[in-house]
């Protein structure tokens, strides 16, 4: 028993000096160690000193696109439907109306060409009644102009107008006593038709204004179907079996377009035509147009019209037509 006592007893005096040997040399390690000291290193930024290298344009293969081009395609829709019975009064009817716009711009120094197409054409059907057109037009205009300064350029042009479809006058007969509408044609596709050639100056001191001041300007009017005499006695200017009339006349030519505030765009168009024969009586037509965006697709369009020709009519002439529908630009 007591020999046992005396082996543990020299354990733990062996355990102890050992653990003091560990501690002894941790520290001598721990004085020995080396640490780096904080920025021991000096880092330098680099510095690259950039040469400018000649490169021949013709080693670039560089193409420059002078050609802007803009297009947009819109469709409205209008319905409305009553019962029989409906106390209140009302038609059912439809209505549609398209609508293409394409331009093309060619920059290239004090060089410029500018082509635009307008298409328009719109019907309406009443329950009871014949089909009525709401909207037919066919223009293209195309011109050429040359820089003169900031802002005026002399300006060559070129345009057609006339109309897709046969236009009626309606009036109502009876039949075995019975009411019915008829229509009589009083236009058609080139009857009449609009060819003019202008030669001038260009005013235009922005982006979204210009003024054209056509001092030499020629037109033809062209109406094809010699029998349109008999149902419009003013044959459009046209000499009653001939089918064409040459004007010579002072024009001027007003565009304005551009946003006003966000998502509203304002278009009008002023066009004046005085025959150097008859001063007296001056062609006039005001064409404005307000688009209002509700998104990227979808619009509401106010557009009116207001002339004054007295080869088709001693009155002034006016239309005006409201219409939400889809509208389609490119590039948006």
């Amino acid at each position: 028993m007591v020999t046992r006592l005396l082996f543990l007893l020299c354990l733990a005096c062996s355990l102890n000096a050992f653990s003091q040997d560990i501690k002894s040399d941790t520290t001598e390690l721990s004085e020995l160690r080396q640490y780096p000291q904080k920025k021991s290193l000096s880092v330098r930024r680099p510095f690259l000193q950039l040469q400018p290298i000649q490169i021949p344009e013709s080693e670039l293969n560089l193409k420059v696109n002078y050609w802007r081009n803009w297009v947009s395609f819109g469709i409205n829709m209008n319905q409305a439907s009553f019962s029989d019975n409906w106390s209140g009064g009302g038609i059912t009817s439809l209505a549609v109306g398209t609508s293409f716009n394409y331009k093309t711009d060619y920059t290239k120094g004090d060089k410029s060409y500018v082509s635009e197409v307008i298409l328009q054409y719109g019907k309406i059907k009443n329950k009871g009644q014949l089909q009525r057109k709401t909207n037919d037009r066919l223009y293209w205009d195309n011109k050429v102009a040359l820089k003169l300064s900031k802002s005026w350029n002399f300006f060559g042009s070129i345009n057609f107008e006339s109309q897709f479809d046969r236009g009626f006058a309606y009036s109502t007969i009876t039949e075995d006593d019975v009411k019915r509408e008829k229509a009589t044609t009083i236009s058609r596709f080139m009857s009449p038709g609009y060819l003019t050639e202008s030669l001038g100056l260009e005013f235009r001191p922005s982006r979204f204004y210009s003024l054209r001041i056509g001092t030499g300007t020629a037109r033809q009017t062209f109406v094809l179907d010699k029998n349109i005499y008999k149902n419009s006695s003013k044959n459009y200017g046209v000499d009653t079996g001939k089918v064409i009339r040459n004007e010579l006349a002072f024009q001027l030519v007003s565009n304005f377009e551009k946003e006003v505030m966000p998502n509203l765009v304002v278009k009008s168009v002023y066009t004046m035509f005085a025959n150097y024969e008859k001063l007296g009586n001056i062609d006039q037509r005001l064409d404005l147009t307000m688009i209002a965006k509700v998104n990227r697709f979808i619009n509401v369009t106010v557009a009116a019209v207001v002339l004054y020709d007295d080869d088709a009519s001693n009155k002034i002439q006016a239309s005006q037509t409201i219409s939400l529908g889809i509208l389609y630009k490119f590039p948006y």
